[in-house]
């Protein structure tokens, strides 16, 4: 099979396994961008009560972000995780939209791809993937999120040949070349996979229970020593 071929089987398969995933967890676009920056080296879990931290201190929205303390954002946030530095980048997110979108994050997603994306990257604390978690969550727009657990499923699979590990968009690319651009496939897509690597394709892979490993190497090396023994 071609590599857009299976591509396209292992997110019908993961779909048929694990349904719709109905990412980004949160209520619309500013619960994407802070729980974004939140999330980085964190659990899911502790970036969920950092959240309910902020919302309880009543400082939901860029302007109260903006107007906090560095220091009193960072006691509010200390969950997460790292507190201090995700405060720095929370301010900074939100005093770049008020210097040049007067505050108004809708204005600031409405961009095209390629400009939105450079402009995120240049803001204190957003990386790529920080970056591509805001665009397809938050603005809509298809720019696949490369995570560790995609890395590991394409590396297992044997689709990531000749890849280094700490390129990106290496990896992004061989996504973007072979799927259509479609944001509620990129949405649903690495929603899937990371459930995938929580539950098959973990760090000691579950090949046994995996509904992809007749595409896989590592799982027709599994079968193979599996029918030998």
């Amino acid at each position: 099979m071609k590599t857009d071929s299976i591509l396209l089987e292992i997110y019908r398969r993961l779909y048929q396994e694990y349904g719709p995933q109905g990412w980004w967890p949160g209520d619309g676009p500013l619960d994407v961008v802070i729980g974004a920056i939140l999330t980085q080296s964190a659990a899911w879990t502790n970036v969920e009560m950092a959240l309910q931290n902020l919302k309880v201190a009543d400082c939901w929205s860029l302007d109260a972000i903006n107007r906090c303390p560095e220091s009193d954002l960072a006691s509010i946030i200390i969950p997460c995780g790292f507190f201090n530095s995700k405060a720095r980048k929370l301010k900074a997110f939100a005093a770049h939209v008020f210097s040049y979108y007067q505050g108004d994050l809708s204005k600031f997603l409405n961009q095209e791809l390629q400009h939105l994306r450079d402009e995120l990257l240049s803001i204190h604390g957003i990386g790529p993937e920080t970056a591509d978690d805001i665009l397809v969550y938050a603005a809509e727009i298809p720019s696949f999120v490369i995570d560790v657990y995609t890395k590991r499923i394409l590396q297992r699979m044997g689709l990531a040949f000749g890849i280094n590990d700490k390129d990106y968009y290496a990896f992004q690319s061989l996504l973007h070349e072979a799927l259509p651009r479609d944001v509620i496939m990129f949405n649903e897509y690495h929603a899937l996979l990371d459930e995938h690597a929580k539950n098959a394709c973990t760090k000691v892979p579950q090949c046994s229970a995996c509904c992809l490993r007749d595409l896989c190497l590592t799982g027709q090396r599994y079968m193979s020593l599996e029918a030998t023994s």
